[in-house]
């Protein structure tokens, strides 16, 4: 017996992946991280101090934020002094991109 429609996807994303890619998709999935990393992303680096008035939201609600972000992999996070400066890590965007594009041929 024929089956009656292919699979709807072939790929390689066993249970460990998706749940990575799930914690990864959930830390972007809030309107504030997004700004955020494209704050981060366009200015190359930034002080967690310098990020507060661009998202209109308190300090420790941008800590919170950054601190979600560095733990899903998304930001650096290097301590001078008593100010935190952020990076964004180069190719954790296209991982996240190029896992989301597998199979969307």
């Amino acid at each position: 017996m024929q089956d009656c429609c292919p699979p709807l996807f072939e790929g390689d994303l066993d249970a460990a992946g998706a749940e990575e890619l799930a914690g990864a998709l959930k830390a972007v999935a809030d309107p504030a991280r997004l700004m955020l990393l494209n704050i981060i992303a366009s200015s190359g680096e930034a002080c967690a101090c310098d990020l507060t008035a661009p998202v209109g939201l308190t300090q420790p609600t941008v800590s919170h934020h950054l601190k979600v972000l560095t733990e899903a992999g998304f930001l650096e996070r290097q301590q001078r002094g008593k100010w935190a400066y952020y990076r964004v890590v180069p190719n954790r965007l296209a991982d996240l991109t190029n896992a989301l594009a597998v199979g969307a041929h």
